[in-house]
């Protein structure tokens, strides 16, 4: 028996225009092709399924038996090859998992929820727990998208840098350097600061650069949370570190006052990766559009 699905086109082209010529024409195929066809449908079906009537040809009982089946069946197997719909901003119903560095939970995804509200309403994200960032997460499927500094991991991981942040320190109106009209590193050292570290670090860059100066400052606070610490440089004597760009709409919220930080630190690239099982679907293409667009206008007003 001969299985060979692309017949089934084939069929339907015959049997609806019930002539070699004019079959071979609707698939843009040679009429020698679809005769040769017609024969291995002959065979399958054991029916000559249409035979000669004058000069035309006409369908057998059994053809006409199959011609309805055989059009639904050519019409699903079209359906499917068909351009999806499914990333149609006004119709897409999806929920998207996030891993995002904490940072931006606050200062970038306001934004980007407020862009697809009104471009997309049902797309819906889950942001996750930034402790997957030790597991394949992308790999597994746990997270679809993530975005933030992203270091290097499973190597088919697809990635992209969409834009790069300079850090300034930011205190609250009434503290000391708000009013100074230079921050020394010196003044800078001298003051109170708290640190912002899933992990519980105290140290880093930072304090590396300092050393190299001679030197230290005191941490009286390190936090888990970016949003958090604004918060309590709000609140207290304390310096905070945060990022130019996107952090200004949160700090200008708050009322912080911000300056450069008086060290040689080096520029935070920040990026978004995924697996290549979404590279070329629709809506997750449509997401991260928009993820490239809304971090890039927010990082230019804010600049």
């Amino acid at each position: 028996m001969d299985y060979d699905l692309n017949l089934v086109e084939a069929l339907d082209a015959l049997l609806t225009e019930s002539s070699v010529t004019k079959a071979a024409a609707r698939l843009h195929t040679s009429a020698p092709a679809m005769s040769r066809a017609l024969a291995r449908l002959r065979r399958a079906f054991d029916d000559p399924l249409l035979v000669r009537a004058g000069r035309d040809l006409v369908p057998t009982p059994r053809a006409l038996e199959l011609r309805g089946e055989v059009h639904a069946v050519a019409t699903r197997a079209r359906a499917l090859f068909a351009p999806s719909d499914a990333a149609d901003p006004r119709t897409v119903v999806r929920t998207f998992d996030l891993q995002v560095t904490d940072m931006l939970s606050t200062t970038f995804i306001p934004s980007l929820v407020d862009d697809l509200r009104g471009r997309a309403p049902g797309i819906s994200l889950r942001l996750r727990p930034e402790n997957l960032e030790d597991t394949p997460a992308l790999r597994e499927g746990l997270v679809d998208l993530e975005i933030g500094i992203i270091r290097a991991g499973d190597p088919e991981i697809h990635s992209e840098t969409l834009v790069t942040e300079t850090l300034v320190g930011a205190v609250r109106p009434d503290h000391p350097l708000a009013k100074a009209k230079t921050v020394t590193a010196r003044r800078f050292a001298a003051a109170d600061h708290i640190v912002v570290s899933r992990r519980g670090r105290a140290h880093g860059p930072i304090d590396e650069r300092l050393a190299e100066l001679g030197l230290s400052r005191r941490v009286i606070a390190v936090l888990p949370s970016f949003a958090g610490a604004l918060y309590l440089a709000r609140g207290t004597d304390v310096v905070c570190v945060a990022p130019a760009g996107l952090g200004r709409s949160m700090l200008d919220t708050l009322g912080l006052r911000t300056f450069p930080i008086p060290v040689a630190l080096p520029d935070i690239a920040l990026g978004m990766a995924w697996h290549p099982r979404n590279q070329h679907d629709r809506t997750h293409q449509l997401l991260r559009e928009r993820v490239r667009h809304i971090m890039a206008s927010t990082s230019a007003v804010a600049s």
